[in-house]
C-alpha cells in the first residue's frame, strides 16, 4: 500500500484524482471530447483533425482517449501513474481501439517508432512536463501534417515557468518532493512552439463561464516543417 503522503512524483499521482467520492467509482462518460474539464464549455476534437491514430499523454481517467477509440482512431493513452492507468483499463476494458500504457512520457518516447497523426495532453503531461525537454520527443513522433494539441489552467499572472505544485496529500512533506508544472502565457507558448519548428500555431485562453474561477489555455499547433492539412482519415 501507498504512505500516507506520496515521497516520489509518481505516487504523487498515484494519489491524485478528480473528486468525485470515496471507493470504486463508476467510469466516466465519454461522449465528448473535453479541453477545459467543463463539459459542453469550449471546442473538441475537431481541432485534431481527423487522425487515423492519436497519442494521448496523461489520459488520468481516459474520457478523451476514449471517445476518439469509439469515433474510429487508434489511441494510445500513456500516464505516469499506476494506479491512474488500472483504473483507466478497468473504465474501459473492451474498447478495441485503446490501448493505456504506463510510462513516462519522455522515457516512452524516446523508445518508441511510430509516428501518430495527432498527439494531445488534456491538463496533463504536457502541463507536468519541461518543454524543452518533451517537444523535441513530440515532434519526432508526429507524422507529416499532424496536429499536437495540449491545455492546462490559465496561468496565474506571474506565476509563469516551471512552478511547484501542492496538495492536500503532501501532508508536511512539501520538502521532500518537489512536483512541477510548467505553465506559460498563450505568447510564450507560442514563442516556444516556433523555437522547435512548429507552425500553424494557435494559442488562446478560454475564459470561464465563472468569472471569480480560471479560465483554460488551449494550444494546437502542426508537425514542424509542414504546411499541410493534418491527415484524413480513409
Amino acid at each position: 500500500m501507498l504512505s500516507a503522503a506520496p515521497t516520489t512524483p509518481a505516487e504523487y499521482w498515484d494519489k491524485y484524482k478528480p473528486y468525485r467520492g470515496e471507493g470504486d467509482q463508476p467510469r466516466p462518460a465519454a461522449g465528448a471530447f473535453d479541453w477545459t474539464g467543463l463539459p459542453g464549455h469550449g471546442p473538441g476534437a475537431e481541432l485534431l483533425g481527423t487522425p487515423v491514430t492519436a497519442l494521448d499523454l496523461g489520459p488520468a481517467e481516459g474520457e478523451n482517449a476514449a471517445f476518439l477509440a469509439r469515433a474510429g482512431v487508434e489511441v494510445t493513452a500513456v500516464d505516469f501513474s499506476a494506479v491512474q492507468v488500472e483504473r483507466a483499463r478497468r473504465f474501459w476494458d473492451g474498447e478495441p481501439r485503446l490501448t493505456f500504457v504506463h510510462a513516462e512520457a519522455c522515457d516512452w518516447l524516446d523508445q518508441e517508432d511510430r509516428r501518430f497523426d495527432a498527439i494531445y495532453s488534456t491538463w496533463g503531461a504536457v502541463w507536468f512536463t519541461d518543454p524543452e525537454e518533451l517537444f523535441p520527443r513530440i515532434t519526432a513522433r508526429l507524422a507529416q501534417g499532424g496536429m499536437f494539441g495540449f491545455s492546462h489552467r490559465e496561468p496565474v499572472i506571474g506565476q509563469y515557468g516551471a512552478q511547484e505544485m501542492g496538495g492536500k496529500w503532501l501532508e508536511g512533506r512539501e520538502s521532500e518532493l518537489r512536483v512541477l508544472r510548467w505553465q506559460y502565457t498563450a505568447e510564450q507558448w507560442t514563442d516556444l512552439l516556433k523555437r522547435h519548428g512548429f507552425t500553424s500555431i494557435r494559442a488562446e485562453v478560454l475564459p470561464n463561464p465563472d468569472p471569480a474561477a480560471l479560465g483554460t489555455l488551449l494550444v494546437t499547433a502542426q508537425a514542424p516543417g509542414s504546411d499541410q492539412h493534418p491527415r484524413m482519415a480513409a
